[in-house]
């Protein structure tokens, strides 16, 4: 497979993994009848941050992403802000600046910045899982590129067009850009490739009243509305060559040249007898197949071109945010439409799919996910997260209003209100081991305990609140292990006995696990048990902040 090279790519590889984890620190002011700690969230801060610091919860589980990041058309001002650890690459950033047109390594730029994230969010992908990504064609080609390597060129599903503008712009220079390009890519397009053993299946869409008025015919049978069907096909067989013979003219029908009936001759004849061709309402007419609208596909099959009058477009999207915020003036130019939102959730998941968003503009997924919702009765969650500093006073005050209602929308639901529930979050100080030392960072348990789960093993806590289970610090258990922390963010009970591992607390752990037939992890800051002990005992002890490495 041809592969991707720019500059800088060498010292952003593996970036990803150098971002330290930050623990997501609710914020009960700015949360929407916050609910559980499986709750919908919005998140202000830094997307790379934020999605590391999704991780520990959420490795794995995100059905559904979508991303809407800068186009990089050189008129956006977008500002570089990875701090890689490399003298090389801050060199080349070092002025930090806008990257507008007048940068001729702004795609370079454009790439380094995309690299680490779409790593992380394909970290947080299910195995069954898709990722839809918005852009134009400043960098749809390298986008691609970038989405083969990172995702998988077997694992390319569809490149869709949306019809974004309903009019032409007459001042053009050359060509009116009336779409934009949303590229589609599944965790795992072919099930069994690889290491996993499920596929991405996509969701039909719903028939339309137009579609279904086709059916328009009803013989009052008890087979419901139908509509008339060629009954011949190209695919010429001998076998399916044979006349038709009206049995109210005696009029015998052949198949058109170069083409065969659908059936042979004897289901023909049960068709017939079974009223099933039809042969005109005075019944004098050719031959035709009674297509029913039971019998068909219960469900649309998704097309590649999204048309501006099937799913919205950015003027009609722009006219909705005004409507939400009569009392604000706004600054997006071209929000998503939500109809194209509502689409892509519909398509990619079931009705209780984690959808994430991580440059979530002006809130239009959480909008989505909430109207779906409300529409047919799902469970869908969202995942925001969003950088600048309107977070709070656009992406999270448009769910709280839709959430409430508008009183003047034109929408009946939005007007009414969705209903709903988030909770706004921003990113604590980052998870620093070495800090436990002084006591300058010391993080709270579950957020500890959620990190050296996901760390050690690479599972996601999920929505649990880790705490400890027994007095021996039992946090959580799989097939295979139980893991322990004796922990608590508390200088002097790490400096105590209590927080040390001896005999009789190995000895406990070790009968507890054994009985389950699983081996422990231990972490903890300190043993008075030696380790050839414990190995005899079933038990791995991870010495906290140094040897975390042995859990790997």
């Amino acid at each position: 497979m041809p592969m991707l090279d720019f500059k800088g790519k060498q010292h952003i590889y593996a970036h990803h993994l150098t971002v330290p984890y930050r623990p997501l620190m609710p914020d009960v002011g700015r949360s929407m009848n916050a609910a559980d700690s499986d709750d919908n969230l919005i998140i202000h801060g830094d997307n790379l941050k934020a999605l590391k610091a999704l991780l520990p919860r959420y490795a794995g589980r995100v059905k559904c992403i979508y991303i809407d990041p800068p186009y990089n058309t050189g008129n956006e001002g977008w500002v570089y802000n990875d701090k890689v650890n490399s003298p090389l690459m801050r060199q080349w950033l070092k002025d930090n600046g806008p990257v507008d047109n007048e940068d001729l390594e702004r795609h370079d730029k454009w790439l380094c910045m995309m690299w680490p994230r779409l790593q992380l969010l394909r970290e947080l992908l299910s195995e069954d899982g898709v990722i839809f990504v918005s852009i134009d064609d400043n960098e749809q080609h390298h986008l691609r590129m970038l989405m083969d390597e990172i995702f998988g060129e077997e694992n390319f599903v569809a490149n869709i067009i949306w019809q974004k503008k309903y009019a032409p712009a007459n001042d053009a220079k050359y060509f009116s850009d009336n779409h934009d390009f949303v590229l589609c890519y599944a965790k795992n397009r072919i099930e069994g490739k690889g290491n996993s053993s499920v596929a991405w299946q996509r969701k039909l869409l719903q028939r339309t009243e137009k579609q279904d008025k086709l059916y328009k015919y009803d013989d009052n049978d008890g087979r419901g509305p139908w509509r008339t069907d060629n009954l011949s096909v190209k695919t010429y067989s001998p076998e399916y060559d044979y006349p038709i013979v009206n049995p109210n003219t005696g009029v015998a029908y052949n198949p058109p040249d170069g083409r065969c009936w659908l059936t042979n001759r004897e289901q023909m004849q049960t068709w017939i007898d079974e009223n099933r061709v039809f042969f005109g309402r005075d019944g004098k007419n050719s031959p035709q197949l009674k297509r029913y609208l039971r019998e068909v596909q219960q469900g649309i099959v998704p097309l590649t071109i999204w048309l501006y009058d099937e799913v919205g477009h950015t003027d009609g999207a722009r006219k909705v945010l005004k409507e939400i915020f009569s009392d604000q003036q706004l600054l997006f130019d071209n929000p998503k439409a939500l109809g194209l939102l509502q689409r892509i959730c519909t398509i990619a998941g079931d009705k209780d799919a984690l959808i994430l968003d991580s440059f979530a503009g002006s809130g239009t997924t959480a909008h989505a996910v909430l109207a779906l919702n409300k529409e047919d009765g799902g469970n869908r969650k969202f995942i925001l997260v969003e950088c600048e500093d309107y977070a709070d006073t656009i992406t999270a005050e448009r769910v709280r209003r839709a959430i409430n209602g508008v009183p003047d929308a034109k929408d009946n639901t939005l007007r009414e209100g969705l209903g709903g529930s988030f909770t706004y979050c921003t990113l604590g100080p980052p998870i620093d081991l070495e800090g436990m030392l002084t006591g300058d960072a010391l993080p709270d348990y579950t957020a500890l305990a959620a990190y050296l789960l996901y760390t050690a093993s690479g599972r996601s806590a999920g929505a649990a609140t880790l705490r400890p289970l027994n007095d021996d610090g039992l946090f959580h258990s799989n097939d295979t292990t139980d893991y322990y922390l004796l922990y608590e963010p508390n200088l002097d009970y790490l400096r105590g006995d209590a927080a040390i591992l001896n005999e009789e607390r190995a000895r406990r752990i070790s009968t507890a696990s054994q009985q389950n037939d699983r081996k422990a992890l231990v972490f903890g800051p300190g043993k008075y048990i030696g380790q050839a002990e414990l190995t005899r005992m079933g038990i791995t002890f991870c010495q906290l902040p140094y040897e975390l490495h042995r859990a790997l």
